[in-house]
């Protein structure tokens, strides 16, 4: 089976392309090739497909195997593929997702995409349908009890549930420690994404992220987004924001009449090969 690694702010994924390859079990590949020491070394597994509603579609498997909505850096390197593979000539491209249709522009240079915007929809803020565990018709500035310790959190859905909790220091912050206690947390029935935030000025944060399935990753471009609209809702920022993650930089702008968040950030290509599906 041949792959290409791709990454987008250091969150790294295989990719493999449907249109020439097939795959029996994508769940079970997932976990094989994520693993950095016997596989080749990964977030998850994306595939790239035919859809009858976009012009592709992706699927998106978490190293654990687990079947996950949406990943805004794995879709700009999905536009950063199916560009530079031929697969389209369209700067502007549709894709379907577990999180729905995402639209996409790409900004080329000597035949390379280098960046790709993301209009990436509204935020979700029904705790029904993020889903998490709460009363009224928000999220926001809420405590919640974690390893013993109150914590205040702010829940949005970019199609995937989000936890965002801000705190003094993000860059010694225990991830490790609190993450999983966060994830695996009853009152996020499909479990939950966390990031932890700090806020830098009106235009700008940091940010680490746990990952459901995945554990700490070094960007989460869904989680990128969800972080920016709490910041919003709890009157941190204003509404376009440069967020600093472990593997770079990504700018958030959300659109109060439209209600759509935008992303923008880069997709790199990292190499290709082939997997020996029999060996695994």
């Amino acid at each position: 089976m041949k792959f290409t690694k791709m990454e987008g702010c250091g969150n790294d994924y295989v990719y493999v392309n449907l249109f020439e390859e097939e795959i029996e079990n994508p769940e079970k590949l997932s976990i094989a090739v994520s693993d950095r020491h016997f596989g080749i070394g990964s977030d998850g597994l994306i595939t790239i497909g035919p859809s009858e509603k976009a012009d592709f579609r992706m699927r998106i498997y978490n190293a654990d195997g687990s079947e996950a909505e949406m990943c805004g850096n794995g879709i700009r390197c999905v536009a950063k593929y199916v560009y530079e593979h031929k697969l389209t000539d369209k700067t502007e491209i549709s894709v379907e997702s577990g999180a729905g249709i995402k639209y996409l522009k790409l900004f080329i240079t000597d035949g390379r995409v280098l960046s790709v915007r993301v209009d990436m929809g509204e935020p979700i803020l029904a705790p029904e349908l993020i889903p998490v565990e709460a009363e009224g018709n928000r999220v926001v500035d809420e405590p919640i009890t974690v390893a013993g310790k109150e914590w205040r959190m702010t829940c949005v859905s970019m199609g995937n549930p989000h936890a965002v909790v801000f705190v003094d220091h993000v860059a010694d912050f225990p991830i490790e420690q609190y993450g999983p206690e966060f994830e695996n947390h009853p009152r996020f029935p499909k479990r939950t994404n966390t990031e932890f935030v700090q806020i830098i000025s009106r235009t700008e944060a940091s940010m680490r992220v746990w990952e459901r399935g995945a554990a700490e990753t070094w960007a989460c471009g869904t989680g990128t987004c969800a972080t920016v609209m709490a910041c919003i809702l709890n009157g941190y920022t204003d509404n376009k924001v440069l967020v600093h993650l472990r593997g770079g930089d990504l700018t958030i702008e959300y659109e109060p009449d439209t209600n759509h968040i935008y992303m923008t950030g880069p997709a790199r290509e990292v190499f290709t090969g082939e997997w020996k599906l029999e060996e695994k």
